[in-house]
């Protein structure tokens, strides 16, 4: 029999509300923390706090209130530092303070990644003040891809083509980036043809198991439309889950992991990594799986059997999103969405807007020998057709 435990999320978006409602299915209790109020996993939690996660006193307070046996990070703006110290008191920490601690902080993973571990990564340069950024441009070359070391959703993000993007991309990389680090990296730019999440489970009895690998197209840094399977050779495949049991292994603990890879002409590169469900996994949501991410993660977090992860249907996700800043937002076009077999909408219910925030996705399927560009073009279509509408 598994007993009940009390599980705080630190987050609380559209990614935590699906993991809420995995963890509810299987009996735990869930404390949905985050930085507003009625956040999307709020709205299905069992309990709610509304604090700043970067205050490490506002978090100790709320751990020694709720007393949770399992911590589980949904976004990187967190004092992670805590980590360590609730670890030894006890708690669950998901996927590891180790692992929380590393992959909030882009300087962390991927000198890990390529120092370490010798993954083989894009050519990088860190930079803190905007002549330390010239300096590593020149250094990685044009184009360079320039990220503050603390962002997430492609927040700070931006590519710079010639010399004169360098002081645009720095202060755009300012006003974008979380916390108090100002640090950016500077990343020589990948030719790549396919970017791909490959989602990757840790358990704590069991073998470390992959799912069907799956690509994306990002727009500002952040998706837009995720598709599985992703088709790519057997030995780019193999060589991707090598590389996801080296890097998860080295953070340890147990949960679902979003690694993400290029692969271009050369070969494949490790480009990010995510201690939690991915964004790009929302199209298992389109039953793609026999366990979406979320069940997935719940599943490795309270250690239960995870027998197989078999890919059922072909699918694809595209996002929803608003044109302008609002609250009490309501959407058209849902029903002509619908319409269609093998189609579903996503609201997440994000009480206000801004432009470019993810308020739902579309999702399609088909089967899996089904031709997957009609797929993901169907998802577009009817993403298309739901229109954000709201109060200015």
């Amino acid at each position: 029999m598994t007993t009940p435990k009390k599980i705080m999320l630190l987050g609380s978006g559209e990614l935590g509300k699906e993991f809420v409602i995995a963890a509810q299915r299987l009996g735990q209790h869930v404390i949905a923390v985050d930085s507003y109020n009625d956040a999307p996993a709020q709205q299905v939690a069992d309990e709610r706090e509304v604090i700043d996660m970067l205050d490490g006193d506002a978090l100790d307070r709320i751990v020694t209130k709720h007393r949770p046996e399992i911590i589980v990070p949904e976004i990187e703006a967190i004092r992670t530092e805590r980590f360590y110290d609730y670890e030894k008191e006890g708690i669950q920490v998901v996927p590891s303070a180790r692992a929380a601690n590393f992959t909030m902080n882009r300087k962390a993973i991927r000198d890990l990644a390529s120092k370490e571990l010798g993954l083989k990564t894009a050519g990088y340069r860190y930079a803190s003040s905007l002549e330390e950024l010239r300096s590593a441009v020149e250094e990685t070359g044009l184009p360079s891809v320039v990220k503050p070391l603390m962002s997430s959703s492609g927040k700070g993000q931006s590519t710079v083509r010639n010399r004169e993007d360098i002081e645009k991309a720095w202060n755009y990389s300012q006003s974008g980036k979380r916390g108090d680090i100002a640090e950016v990296i500077a990343e020589s730019f990948v030719a790549f043809h396919t970017e791909i999440t490959l989602l990757t489970v840790t358990q704590k009895n069991g073998p470390t198991l992959f799912c069907p690998p799956i690509g994306h197209r990002q727009e500002r840094g952040d998706y837009q439309e995720s598709w599985q399977p992703c088709r790519i050779s057997e030995t780019h495949l193999l060589e991707a889950q090598e590389m996801a049991d080296r890097v998860t292994r080295s953070l340890t603990g147990a949960g679902i992991w979003g690694v993400e890879f290029f692969l271009s002409d050369d070969g494949l590169y490790f480009s990010e990594l995510s201690p939690r469900p991915h964004d790009t996994g929302m199209v298992t949501l389109a039953g793609t799986q026999n366990l979406s991410e979320f069940e997935l993660h719940i599943r490795a977090v309270l250690g239960l059997p995870i027998p197989e992860i078999e890919l059922l249907r072909s699918g694809a996700s595209a996002v929803i999103l608003a044109d302008r800043n609002g609250s009490n937002p309501h959407f058209t076009g849902i029903e002509e969405a619908l319409t269609e077999p093998g189609t579903d909408i996503r609201i997440f219910g994000k009480p206000f807007t801004r432009p470019y925030r993810r308020m739902g996705v579309a999702l399609a399927s088909a089967k899996t020998d089904s031709d997957i560009k009609a797929v993901k073009e169907k998802a577009i279509a009817n993403a298309a057709k739901v229109n954000v509408v709201c109060e200015e």
